[in-house]
């Protein structure tokens, strides 16, 4: 369901600009309706107030927790249902943070991920992308939502957009608090600068090898790490907000000393931090996690040159939590037939 169709519903009901902002405040705050002053029964008109049950099941029934899988660091990964069937995964984080995904599947096909193994199956809906915050918001409190999650944010422009604008005006939430995580993509240098709220931005960098890159992201756009670099220093100047380059950490690919150098030539004196994360055990994949000293020498080598280093843990170790597998194992105990759809 798309924000701006239940906002059509509000007005169809008979809702004015001031009870549509506080109806959509109280869903995607997680807060009962009374909680604030002024009373329904005499805030709303009579129609809305009789429709109001009906539309709040169906915005409850966007996003259903299946199951939550808590780890030792604080984090929860959830399995979350969908309207029609479909799953996809959140992830509560530490410090109040939540990672949410933007489709069913993708169409990136990272070699590293479980999600890129199914393909695109479909996009995750604005009010699909609210709901996954309303309905962790019922498990705790949420500061910050990081567009990370199974999907390519940039796959699903509009939706994600619409998500963000919601989020950073009625949900309480930082506009540098709502983080836009993409492969790259034209269209995203293009529009985010557009947007009422501007996010902070996540780009996946993973390599400093143009060829590499390619193979570990074999469907991503044709920017070479540069491109990608020069790009999103921009956004950053203009926004006055650092960009946070991804690197997952994989051990024998990209974890040698020619890379490092390669990131110091790349993020040296740019504003930027380096999210460093070493990768997150799949199984039937090839690659492998590092230690845990390894990558913490690697980010201090960095750090001691200029690159601000962030070491960062990939939650959900214990659980197999790696982005995509908690969805797999559902298929795989309930199997069903799935279309999949072209990026």
């Amino acid at each position: 369901m798309q924000i701006e169709f239940i906002r059509q519903r509000l007005r169809a009901l008979g809702a004015g600009p001031i009870h549509e902002q506080r109806l959509l405040r109280d869903w995607v705050r997680a807060r009962p309706h009374d909680q604030v002053r002024r009373r329904l029964d005499d805030f709303l008109p009579k129609t809305l107030r009789e429709a109001l049950p009906a539309l709040d099941a169906e915005l409850h029934g966007l996003a259903r927790l299946l199951s939550s899988h808590p780890t030792e660091d604080g984090a929860a990964r959830l399995l979350v249902g969908l309207s029609d069937g479909q799953t996809v995964e959140s992830v509560l984080l530490p410090r109040g943070g939540l990672c949410v995904s933007s489709q069913v599947g993708c169409a990136v096909g990272c070699q590293f991920c479980m999600t890129g193994r199914s393909g695109l199956i479909r996009q995750v809906t604005g009010g699909e992308i609210v709901a996954q915050v309303a309905l962790a918001r019922t498990q705790r409190p949420v500061k910050k939502v990081v567009f990370m999650g199974m999907g390519e944010p940039a796959h699903n422009l509009s939706h994600v957009m619409e998500a963000i604008e919601l989020l950073g005006i009625e949900g309480n939430i930082g506009h540098k608090n709502l983080v836009f995580s993409t492969v790259g993509d034209a269209r995203v240098f293009e529009r985010l600068p557009q947007g009422v709220v501007k996010p902070a931005l996540a780009l996946s960098l993973h390599t400093t090898k143009p060829d590499l890159r390619a193979q570990l992201l074999p469907r991503a756009p044709r920017l070479t790490p540069g491109e990608l670099v020069a790009l999103g220093e921009q956004y950053a100047r203009l926004t006055h907000y650092p960009v946070q380059y991804q690197w997952t950490l994989l051990e024998g690919v990209n974890d040698g000393e020619d890379e490092m150098d390669g990131i110091v030539d790349l993020l040296k004196g740019k504003y930027a931090v380096l999210n460093m994360i070493p990768y997150n055990t799949i199984p039937d994949l090839q690659f492998k996690r590092p230690s845990w000293e390894r990558a913490r020498a690697i980010a201090g080598r960095l750090h001691q040159r200029g690159v601000l280093t962030k070491l960062r843990n990939s939650a959900g170790q214990e659980v197999d939590g790696g982005c995509g597998q908690l969805r797999a194992r559902a298929i795989a105990v309930q199997p069903r037939s799935i279309t999949i759809h072209p990026a």
